[in-house]
Formats: C-alpha cells, sequence, structure tokens
C-alpha cells in the first residue's frame, strides 16, 4: 500500500485533475521508460506523457544540447520572431521529413498544445473554402478547446463545454457498424443529394489510429478511400497526427501507411522530443493564406523545443532504425496480447505499432486491470467510450527486456483480474 502525502494536491489543486487519481502517488524522478516515487518505487511507463515521450523520459541524447543552449543564453521565449533555434528546426524539418517524403508543405507555429494545432487547422480550412462545417468521426479526440470539442465524438467531453457545439457532423468511423454497412454509404450519398440538407463541409477530421476513442485502426484502404472522396469534392483533409505522428504507428507520420498526403496535419505532444510543449500545423503550400497575424499565441516560440526537437529529427529520422524498430516491438506486444485474448473469454486486441489495446467486454474491467497494474509497478490508462480499453504507449525507444517486464505485469494483472482476484470495484 503506497502511503504518499498527497493532501496539498487534494486541498488545494482543482478536482479537474484526473492521472493523479488513478496513479496516487508522488513522483520525484523519470529516466528513459521509468518514473520513480518520493518513496523509491520505480514505474514502468507504458503511458509516455499520452504519447508526448516517445523518446522516453530525459533521453540523453536530447538533454545534453538543451543544457548547453540554455547554459548559453539562447532565446526562451520568441514568439514567432526569427532566430537560431527556429532556423535550424525548420531546416531540419525540410531535410529530414519533407524533401525524402515530396510533401511540400508550409509549417505554422500555432501555439504549445495540439488544441492549439487543430483550432488553427480548422480556422485555416474555413478561410480557405468560405464553408463552415467540419466533418469528424465517432470516437474521435481532438482536444477540449471549444472548436476541437466540437469535432470531438464522446458525449461528457463535449458536455464540458457548456454551450452548444456547432458547425460539426459526425460521420461513422471505419468499423463502426462492424462490417454491416458499407464503408462511406451515407457520407457520399449526403454530400451528393442536393436535397439531403447537408450542405458540403470545408473539411475532415480523421486520426488514422484514434487513441482516445479506443485504439480504433483505420484501415489503409479506408483512408485512401475518404482521401479520394474529399479530393474529388474539393474538401480538404486533416489528418490528426498529435497522438499517433512522430513515429507511434512506425512510420513518422501515422497516415504514411496509406499512402495519402494530407492537406493539413496537425502535430504536438512528441513534436518537441523531451517533452517540452510545441506544435505544428502543416500545410500544402498553396493554403498558406493566412494574413500577418491571424492566427497567433503568446507561448508559439517555445525555443528549447526547437531545439530537442531538430535534435530528435536528426537523430532518430534520418534513417529507418526506429521505425523498423517500433513497428517490430508492436509486432511483439501484439504477439504476446493476442494470445492472451485467445486464451481468456472476453477479451480481444487492436492496434499498430507501439499503439496497442486490449479490449474487455466487460468495461469495468480495463480500470481494475490498471489499478493492478500500477501496483505492482505499471503505468497503464484506460480508453474508449466506456473506458473498456487498456491502452499502452510505451516509449519508442523502449527495450526488448522493458518491453517483456511490461507486458509480463499487464498479463498478470489481467489475468487476476479476470479470475475474480483484482481490485475491488
Amino acid at each position: 500500500m503506497i502511503n504518499a502525502d498527497t493532501s496539498i494536491f487534494e486541498s488545494l489543486e482543482s478536482n479537474v485533475r484526473g492521472y493523479c487519481r488513478n496513479w496516487p502517488t508522488v513522483f520525484t524522478k523519470a529516466k528513459g521508460s521509468w518514473l520513480r516515487d518520493e518513496a523509491g518505487n520505480d514505474y514502468l511507463d507504458f503511458f509516455a506523457g499520452a504519447g508526448a515521450l516517445n523518446y522516453g523520459h530525459n533521453n540523453d541524447v536530447l538533454k545534453q544540447p538543451l543544457l548547453d543552449y540554455i547554459a548559453g543564453d539562447g532565446i526562451t521565449h520568441g514568439l514567432d520572431m526569427s532566430t537560431t533555434a527556429k532556423r535550424e528546426l525548420l531546416t531540419t524539418l525540410r531535410d529530414t521529413l519533407f524533401a525524402p517524403r515530396g510533401l511540400d508543405y508550409k509549417v505554422q507555429f500555432p501555439g504549445p498544445t495540439g488544441a492549439n494545432a487543430v483550432e488553427a487547422a480548422l480556422k485555416l480550412a474555413r478561410k480557405i473554402t468560405g464553408r463552415e462545417t467540419i466533418v469528424s468521426f465517432t470516437n474521435a479526440f481532438h482536444g477540449m478547446t471549444l472548436g476541437a470539442l466540437s469535432v470531438t465524438g464522446n458525449a461528457a467531453k463535449r458536455a464540458g463545454a457548456g454551450v452548444p457545439l456547432v458547425h460539426a457532423a459526425h460521420m461513422p468511423y471505419d468499423g463502426y457498424f462492424d462490417g454491416t454497412t458499407a464503408d462511406f454509404q451515407w457520407m457520399e450519398k449526403v454530400l451528393d443529394d442536393t436535397s439531403s440538407g447537408f450542405d458540403r463541409p470545408a473539411a475532415v477530421i480523421v486520426e488514422t489510429v484514434q487513441g482516445e476513442g479506443g485504439v480504433n485502426v483505420a484501415r489503409a484502404e479506408w483512408l485512401r478511400h475518404l482521401a479520394g472522396l474529399c479530393e474529388a469534392r474539393e474538401i480538404l483533409l486533416i489528418v490528426d497526427d498529435v497522438q499517433m505522428g512522430c513515429g507511434r504507428t512506425g512510420p513518422f507520420f501515422s497516415f504514411e501507411l496509406a499512402g495519402i498526403t494530407p492537406d493539413i496535419v496537425t502535430l504536438s505532444k512528441s513534436i518537441g522530443g523531451y517533452g517540452l510543449p510545441m506544435a505544428l500545423v502543416l500545410f500544402k503550400s498553396e493554403l498558406d493564406q493566412w494574413s500577418p497575424g491571424e492566427h497567433n499565441g503568446t507561448f508559439r516560440g517555445n525555443n528549447p523545443a526547437f531545439v530537442t526537437a531538430s535534435v530528435a529529427l536528426r537523430h532518430y529520422w534520418s534513417d529507418g532504425a526506429l521505425q523498423d524498430s517500433t513497428l517490430a516491438k508492436g509486432e511483439r506486444v501484439a504477439r504476446t496480447l493476442g494470445e492472451l485474448a485467445d486464451n481468456i473469454p472476453g477479451l480481444s486486441t487492436r492496434g499498430r505499432g507501439l499503439v496497442q489495446g486490449v479490449v474487455f467486454d466487460d468495461a469495468s474491467q480495463a480500470g481494475k486491470v490498471c489499478q493492478v497494474a500500477f501496483e505492482r509497478g505499471l503505468l497503464v490508462e484506460t480508453s474508449g467510450s466506456t473506458d473498456e480499453v487498456v491502452k499502452l504507449l510505451p516509449p519508442l525507444t523502449v527495450t526488448d527486456q522493458e518491453l517483456d517486464h511490461g507486458l509480463g505485469i499487464l498479463t498478470g494483472a489481467i489475468d487476476t483480474v479476470c479470475s475474480g482476484m483484482g481490485a475491488i470495484a
């Protein structure tokens, strides 16, 4: 039993806090794939800052350049001023990401969070097309600000807005009907029927894998069909790669597996490399129709994050080593979880790369598994509309030994809960 002193958090911090309730300890240090609390307990991190720590905690490859930059009095707060750190980042983006993939993208620094990037993408799409509606998908999650919430599916999150969430329409995601209804049947019909009452949208926004929505994986052919549908009807395609980008599914961009080129891409979380706040919006050069200052933000120039982002891109994305490693580790996780599901009724699995999920028919068991796993030294969280999925997001730099150790804890926790010996509800 953990007896951490959490009184100051309980007495002074808002009730809105969340993760600390599931992991009731006080963390003090972190390195690689591990965190340590002030009592000296170590926890293997299969949460990775909700995907913001793809390269692990305090990665030495990134830490020393960051320390050198700070020690040399490099710019910290730069708004959208030109700095050497930003120049290096833009050059690195061009040379390591865009040129090898034939991408003609402009780069916007919208602010430090994924929601900032999504809001900017929606505004830009509406500005370019002169249309208002944005199409999103069932179980989607795009952020907690009003525009991002309007294209989010989860009812509980939407309810927090306190006002009507308008100018958005929701369509079925891949697999929503379990194969009983042809993909895009409804969407294509209402778009092409002049009497449907459905106005042509400015854009469609989609996650190639829905993380918060329950590790729902869109097939490559579904994504290609969606891209073709949008192109034929002059609808902009936005891929939200905030959590699934930066190599989470294998390739740097999650849409690469489908062979599509979105009009607009949103990035955040691990794009900063070190866990420092940073977000980008990428869009085809002909879409750069912003007027100066038309979308801005005080903290869009977090130069220390530019430094670590540049180092991460050069070190991890100048060749295919990390991509290959992530795909191999993902197969390792999927194989272990698949064997587990084959032997325990009421379990199934899904995922891609190093985002993997265990789905429980009895949704209450997922939270119990996470609780038991925490007590045994593993951090995992739930996702899905009823928190029915245990979602695994280990750092991409996790070692095979750490991966096996974490999977051992997880499978043991699942065995405990599903045998009726788990945590009390």
